[in-house]
């Protein structure tokens, strides 16, 4: 199964103050490019990819996703969306990689600190997809023609990578309802 890709704009970069983010270390290695949706609200997802590079301050970690802020959504195997506050280790989670193709896999553990978070708006179409990651230089996210973008060097009107959802889950199933999330 895969999840349709398509580049949004970035229309906001604000920086919010501290708060509780979650790294997710998997039970095997992942590619550069590999990553995870997450998102603030069930209308959409970024791609955060995992922390394959050695940046200025960080180690490659290739086995480790920084997925931002505790209150995010995410997708879980097939559809199923979760927020990251409510992930155990042994969970599988779908993996996405710059061709939209996914792999499921176990979280062998889960690390929350406090740590200074960015929030990141994008556009596409009226929609707004938004992700509050932590601001630090071993964050990246997935640009066009599978570039890898770090978070602290985007600016406003830089193309990502997002999928476009639908919100209107109870319990991470999908339901029809009408719902309004920002």
């Amino acid at each position: 199964m895969g999840h349709s890709l398509q580049e949004a704009e970035v229309v906001q970069i604000e920086s919010i103050g501290e708060g509780a983010r979650v790294c997710l270390d998997f039970v095997d290695q992942l590619a550069p490019t590999e990553g995870l949706l997450v998102g603030n609200t069930g209308h959409g997802y970024l791609v955060v990819l995992a922390e394959n590079r050695t940046t200025d301050t960080y180690p490659a970690r290739p086995f480790r996703i920084n997925v931002g802020a505790i209150h995010h959504y995410l997708i879980k195997e097939g559809e199923q969306s979760a927020y990251l506050a409510e992930l155990q280790p042994g969970n599988r989670l779908s993996l996405i990689n710059e061709k939209g193709e996914t792999r499921s896999l176990a979280i062998g553990r889960i690390k929350i600190e406090k740590r200074p978070l960015l929030r990141v708006v994008t556009k596409i179409g009226e929609t707004e997809i938004s992700a509050t990651l932590q601001e630090a230089d071993s964050v990246h996210v997935l640009g066009p023609n599978q570039e890898e973008k770090q978070i602290l060097s985007l600016e406003v009107g830089d193309q990502i990578m997002i999928c476009v959802d639908q919100p209107g889950r109870h319990l991470g199933e999908k339901i029809d309802e009408e719902i309004v999330e920002f």
